[in-house]
């Protein structure tokens, strides 16, 4: 755990940064107002996740999920933010889907640019496991030294 008390506070920047988001052109806050609303926020993360970890301990689990959250907003009286906190659990993870298909589409294109248009050589006796024939594995040597800048052989 934490060993001091001040470790489990917010950082002050982003408390600072989401509060002069949430407020509108114009309006000023001071010091002590900040500071409040930082010990506040992090009371808050600190009360629902003793409750998440009070909902996955019932479930025989050490590991907080998403669901153990919402079901600990619903214990805590916050039924009302259920639905918007799902919204954004499920745009986070489609956004993390995308991206793991943008990643893999750019690895899949860098191993077909590397090995270009030459030909795939197979062996006789095991099919499913392709080989590179000499023109590719010069090809893939040739890539790697035009990267790299170095002539080291693979």
């Amino acid at each position: 755990m934490a060993d001091k008390a001040d470790d489990l506070n917010l950082p002050a920047a982003v408390v600072a940064r989401l509060i002069k988001e949430a407020l509108p052109e114009g309006v000023n806050i001071s010091k002590e107002a900040r500071t409040a609303v930082s010990k506040a926020a992090s009371v808050f993360v600190l009360y629902t996740t003793a409750c998440a970890n009070t909902h996955a301990v019932k479930h025989k689990r050490k590991t907080l999920t998403g669901p153990d959250v919402l079901s600990a907003m619903d214990d805590m009286e916050f039924g009302q933010f259920i639905p918007i906190l799902q919204e954004a659990v499920d745009a986070f993870k489609k956004e993390q889907k995308e991206k793991k298909e943008q990643t893999e589409k750019k690895k899949k294109a860098a191993v077909e640019a590397v090995l270009g248009s030459s030909t795939v050589a197979t062996d006789s006796k095991s099919s499913s496991a392709p080989t590179l024939g000499s023109s590719d594995s010069e090809a893939v040597a040739t890539s790697v030294t035009a990267e790299n800048g170095s002539s080291s052989q693979i």
